[in-house]
C-alpha cells in the first residue's frame, strides 16, 4: 500500500510532527492488508531500527491487531506486565523496546483498517491532552490517506 516514498511524504511529516509535538520516542502506522486480515507496519518516527518494516500481526493479536478489530484506542503502560496474552504478541514494542504505548485506530472508508501508535521507551504515559491530539493526527491521516489512495 505504501510503496511510493515520495507520494507518502506529508504522512511522514504528520509523524514526525506529532513525535516531536508530544516528546514521544516512537510513532508507527500500521496497515491491514489490502487482500486478507493480516497488518502491517509500514511507517515509523524515532524507530531504533528497521525490524518493524518485517512485522505481520493476526487480526484481533498485538497492539494494532486490537485496535483495529475493536475500532477503540489501546494503551499498554508498563509493557510487558499487564498486557492480554504473552508479549510476543505484541512484536512492535519488543522490536522497538518500548514500555509504553497508546494506539487508535484509522478508519479508510468508514472501516478501521490501521492504526497510529505513539510509545515511549520508558513508562511514563501520556496525558488526556496528549491523548486527544493523537486522535486528532489520527483524523488528520485518515484524510490524507483518502486523497492518497
Amino acid at each position: 500500500m505504501m510503496e511510493n516514498s515520495t507520494m507518502y511524504q506529508p504522512i511522514a511529516f504528520v509523524c514526525e510532527e506529532l513525535r516531536t509535538e508530544i516528546g514521544c520516542d516512537f510513532v508507527g502506522l500500521a496497515f491491514q492488508n489490502n487482500v486478507g486480515p493480516d497488518i502491517r507496519w509500514l511507517f515509523a518516527a524515532g524507530n531504533c531500527n528497521e525490524k518493524y518494516k518485517k512485522i505481520t500481526v493476526r487480526y484481533g493479536k498485538g497492539i494494532a491487531g486490537r485496535v483495529i478489530s475493536t475500532g477503540s484506542p489501546m494503551s499498554i503502560n508498563d509493557f510487558p506486565n499487564n498486557i492480554l496474552g504473552k508479549a510476543l504478541e505484541y512484536p512492535i514494542m519488543l522490536a522497538e523496546k518500548l514500555l509504553f504505548a497508546y494506539a487508535v485506530p484509522i478508519h479508510y472508508k468508514g472501516i478501521p483498517k490501521g492504526v497510529l501508535l505513539v510509545g515511549r521507551r520508558n513508562e511514563q504515559s501520556i496525558s488526556d491532552n496528549e491523548e486527544a491530539l493523537v486522535r486528532e493526527t489520527a483524523r488528520k491521516l485518515e484524510e490524507l490517506l483518502t486523497s492518497l489512495l
